[in-house]
C-alpha cells in the first residue's frame, strides 16, 4: 500500500494556504485520512481548517492508544466515522466557547476517509465541497455556490444532523483511492509560453500512475503541470491518494 499527499497554496491566495491534510492511525489496522478547506469569505479561514485538522489528529491518537488497552474492541468503519465526527463536533464547541470564537471563524469543509486495511474496505464522508476518486471513478461534491461548513452545525443535535448526511460512500475494495479539495478543479493556464499539449489535471493527479514509485508523486505531478503545461491551481489544493499495489 502506497500513500501520497500534497498541499499547495493557490495563485489567488498570497498570504495563507487554507487547506490542511491529516493522515493518522486509529488502531486495529485502520487509518484516518482527512482534508479540510477553509472558507475564503470567513475570518482567518486557514485557522478553521488547521484547527479541525489538529482536533482530528488528537482524536485519532487517543483512539489508537485506546485500542492498545482494549484489544477486543473492533468497531465497524461506519461506527468509527460517526464517533469521530461526534467527538470532533464536541471538541469544536469547547474550543469555540473557550476562545469566544464567532461562527465565521469556524468555517471549513471536510473530506474524511477511514480505511480498514485488514479487510481492504473504507468509507468516505464529505461535508461541503470535495472530489473523490474510487478505483477510477471520479465524483465531485459541489454545493451550487451554497457551500456547507462544519461551523454551521455546532448548535444542532448531532444525531439529527448525522441522519441527514447524504455525501457518504462505502468502499468494498481498495485499489486506487483519492480524496481532494475542490481546488483540484481550478487549474488554469497561467503561462502561455508552455506546451500547447492539453492535459486534464484531475485525471493526471487522481488516475495516472506516472511517478508511482516516488514518495512525493503528487507534488511531482503538480510541478509538472506548471513546468511543462503552464497550469497552476488558482485555489488552494490538497490531495491524498492511496494505491494498493498488492
Amino acid at each position: 500500500m502506497r500513500i501520497y499527499q500534497t498541499v499547495k497554496i493557490g495563485e489567488h491566495h498570497t498570504n495563507h494556504c487554507e487547506d490542511y491534510a491529516v493522515i493518522e492511525s486509529i488502531g486495529n489496522q485502520k487509518m484516518l485520512f482527512a482534508l479540510m478547506d477553509g472558507c475564503t469569505m470567513g475570518t482567518d479561514s486557514y485557522f478553521a481548517s488547521t484547527l479541525v485538522g489538529k482536533l482530528l489528529r488528537k482524536i485519532a491518537v487517543e483512539r489508537s492508544y485506546q485500542t492498545l488497552y482494549d484489544k477486543e474492541k473492533n468497531s465497524s468503519i461506519e461506527d468509527d466515522i460517526k464517533e469521530i465526527l461526534k467527538l470532533l463536533m464536541l471538541n469544536l464547541k469547547q474550543v469555540k466557547n473557550t476562545l469566544f470564537l464567532k461562527d465565521d471563524e469556524l468555517l471549513c469543509t471536510l473530506v474524511l476517509l477511514i480505511i480498514d486495511f485488514s479487510s481492504n474496505t473504507g468509507q468516505i464522508f464529505v461535508i461541503g465541497d470535495g472530489v473523490v476518486c474510487i478505483n477510477g471513478n471520479i465524483t465531485e461534491f459541489e454545493q451550487d455556490n451554497i457551500p456547507d461548513y462544519l461551523g454551521y452545525h455546532l448548535g444542532e443535535d448531532f444525531e439529527d444532523w448525522y441522519k441527514k448526511q447524504k455525501q457518504v460512500i462505502t468502499i468494498n475494495d481498495i485499489r486506487d483511492i483519492s480524496i481532494s479539495s475542490d481546488g483540484i478543479c481550478t487549474f488554469e493556464s497561467l503561462d502561455k509560453r508552455k506546451s500547447d499539449i492539453t492535459i486534464d489535471p484531475v485525471n493526471y493527479l487522481l488516475l495516472d500512475k506516472e511517478h508511482y514509485e516516488i514518495k512525493n508523486m503528487l507534488t511531482k505531478k503538480i510541478n509538472n503541470l506548471e513546468e511543462v503545461y503552464g497550469l497552476r491551481p488558482t485555489d488552494d489544493i490538497s490531495i491524498i491518494r492511496i494505491i494498493n499495489n498488492n
